[in-house]
């Protein structure tokens, strides 16, 4: 009992600083997306895709969450958008604290879009609260069509999923259509979109979906 109540009080913390988060987006006209999944899905090459895609017709900012290194940082932040790095030294998700001293350092004026690309775990980050206005997870065909029925609270809390590889289904054990279907299973109000980072398949449709909700 003890355990449960630490965590609630851990939780709602969380949840008032994220409300704080949301207040500030709302303000300056901020839409924003938190972005989980497995280590390994491509949710960088995602970014970078979205960034891409959007050539400037959007204004983008970036947070990256990672256990170690500023490696997907400068990744992004060759495509000259404002880009801040969180390393959580060992903690397996984003926290909303970390997420508000982060603004600090964008331009929330400036920013249309802001991605929130969280530490790779299908847990922990699906408990908490951010400030977004929507959690995207990505899930990759190499990871087989059974994720969403083995981490079901990430796919509950999330409103899009994107399938990302999908250039590699014939060589991979994956039915993409076994997979959605998990999913939808689990969560029936996804939106769901197939991409490919290596072809860009799909990643224009994904883009105007994320258009048409700023």
């Amino acid at each position: 009992m003890e355990i449960i109540k630490i965590e609630r009080k851990v939780l709602a913390k969380n949840d008032a600083i994220a409300s704080e988060i949301r207040g500030k987006f709302e303000e300056n006209g901020v839409f924003a997306i938190n972005m989980v999944s497995s280590p390994g899905s491509g949710k960088t090459s995602l970014v970078e895709k979205v960034i891409e895609n959007f050539s400037g017709r959007v204004n983008i900012s970036v947070i990256e969450g990672d256990v170690q290194t500023d490696l997907d940082a400068q990744r992004v932040s060759a495509y000259n958008v404002p880009v801040v790095q969180i390393i959580t030294n060992g903690g397996c998700h984003l926290e909303a604290n970390l997420v508000n001293d982060s603004l600090k350092n964008l331009d929330l004026v400036q920013t249309d879009l802001l991605i929130i690309e969280n530490v790779g775990n299908l847990v922990c980050p699906a408990g908490y609260d951010l400030g977004e206005d929507m959690k995207v997870v990505v899930i990759s065909v190499t990871e087989g069509d059974d994720k969403p029925l083995k981490y079901p609270k990430m796919f509950i809390n999330s409103k899009v999923l994107v399938i990302n590889k999908i250039d590699l289904l014939p060589y991979v054990n994956c039915n993409i259509e076994q997979l959605k279907q998990n999913a939808l299973k689990i969560n029936p109000a996804l939106q769901v979109f197939e991409v490919s980072c290596t072809s860009g398949e799909g990643v224009g449709k994904f883009c105007d979906f994320l258009e048409s909700s700023i």
